[in-house]
Parts: structure tokens; sequence; C-alpha cells
């Protein structure tokens, strides 16, 4: 009997320590989650145009509240979280006017920029208004400008971000290509044109991932994610040219941010 109590009495403790176990798991998440205080930076690609439900307070920035920050921070409920992120920033405006939010306590930031500052509405104007020559050379142009200028902009962006936030743990995000080659799309850009547009997002992906390496960053590319879902797919994730609303023109559709981005970022806090 003595023996039979023992049994009952280990039993039991093991079985209270399976429920502590079982039990430490979310209590850890909830305080690892409240211990986040997330800043998302960027763009019109991290501020959510394309997206649609802007919040009427971002005027011309237009944040959505279908853009995987905001997404983000609704699956994960991080201690603080502020979005600055703005359409149409380009690399001094993030310095000037985007990082107020970041301080040490900093833990998160997330960033897209840099293809304002390449003229990527310009290639995209200047490719579907004008001669196929004219668009491959604005690509070259863009290319080039890849090469000279935008590295020093770049560092000068990130070293503000450490700067300010020197604890924080920084993801910078790329850009998806914008067509899917030979797809279904009969009308519209040529194939020449289609493959140099998506060659110069390479080209800028590689160029940003070198700077963000440079500085400790973590680059997440979001082609990867993209693939099957770009222009011309059939299954597209990016607006075509959007003549109701130009400014929506090549940038995510809400899918693309709930299939593409965040998932992306997701992977690489």
């Amino acid at each position: 009997m003595r023996l039979s109590r023992i049994t009952a009495y280990a039993s039991s403790l093991l079985l209270a320590a399976g429920f502590a176990l079982i039990g430490a798991g979310p209590a850890k998440s909830a305080e690892q989650a409240a211990a986040i205080n997330y800043v998302a930076l960027g763009d019109s690609y991290s501020s959510g145009v394309g997206a649609g439900s802007y919040d009427s307070g971002s005027g011309d920035c237009k944040r959505s509240t279908k853009a995987y920050p905001v997404l983000w921070k609704n699956a994960h409920a991080p201690a603080a979280f502020s979005f600055t992120a703005c359409s149409g920033a380009r690399t001094g405006d993030v310095v000037n006017n985007q990082l107020g939010p970041l301080s040490s306590s900093t833990t998160l930031v997330s960033i897209s920029i840099g293809g304002n500052d390449a003229g990527f509405a310009d290639v995209m104007t200047t490719c579907v208004l004008q001669s196929e020559s004219s668009c491959i050379a604005r690509v070259n142009e863009a290319k080039r400008y890849v090469d000279t200028t935008l590295p020093g902009n770049l560092d000068k962006t990130y070293s503000a971000i450490s700067s300010k936030a020197p604890n924080a743990h920084v993801v910078v995000l790329g850009y998806p290509r914008f067509y899917k080659l030979n797809g279904s799309c009969t009308l519209g850009l040529s194939e020449n044109e289609r493959t140099a547009i998506n060659g110069a997002a390479d080209y800028l992906n590689a160029a940003t991932a070198k700077r963000v390496a440079d500085h400790g960053f973590t680059f997440a590319g979001v082609v990867p994610a993209f693939t099957g879902h770009e222009i011309c797919s059939g299954s597209a994730w990016l607006h075509s040219v959007n003549w109701g609303n130009i400014g929506e023109s090549y940038h995510p559709t809400a899918a693309g941010q709930s299939g593409g981005y965040l998932p992306t970022f997701s992977g690489a806090v």
C-alpha cells in the first residue's frame, strides 16, 4: 500500500509538472511580445499603397490597415507600435521625417526604401508611355544611380537608424519582380521591357542587400514569395497600370501585403 501511495504521489507530481510546462509556453510568448517595441519605416511598399483601406489621418502617406506592419502588429500585439512609413518616401525623407519614434528601447524596425531614390515612378512612366529603347535606356540610367549614389544614401539612412535605435533588430525588405515573363499578358510592354524592369528590381535588391549586410541588419527579399504572383501570372499580387488610381500602379495589392510581405517579414523577425 505504501508503494502504491508513493507511486500515485509521484504520478501527481509529474502530471502537475506537465501542466506547468504546457502553461509556460503561452506565458513566455506573451512575455516576449510584451517586450517588443516595433517601429515601421519606409516608402509606399511599407505604408501599403495599393492595398486600400487607408488611414484618413495619414494623409498623402497613405498608410493602410492592410499593410504588412499593421498585419504583423495585429497578430503579435507588441508592447508598442509606431507606423511612420510614407508613400513617395526617399532615403532623405526617412532620415528627416520618420525616425521620431526610434529610441534605445526600440527592439524591432522594418523598412523598405531606395526605389524612389532610383526613380522607380519615372522608369515605369517612361516604359508605359514611350518606346522600348527609351524604356531600356531609362532602366539603365536607374541602374547607374544604384551603382553610384544610392549606396551612400542607404548608408546615411541605416546609420541614422542605428544611432537612434542601437538595440533594434532591423529588417530591410526588398522589392518584387513586377512581371512573369512569357506570361498571360498579350498587350502592354514588350518582353524586352519586362525583362529589363525585372532585372532592375534584382539589381536594386542586390545593392540594398550588400549595404544591409555591412550595417549588420537583416535583408528580407520578397521575390520568392511573389514568384507566381507577378503581373501577367494570372494570379497577380501587384497592380498593373491603374488609370483610376495611378498612384497604386505597380504596388502590392492587399493579397501581396498579406501573402508576400507579411510572411517574408515574419520569417526575418
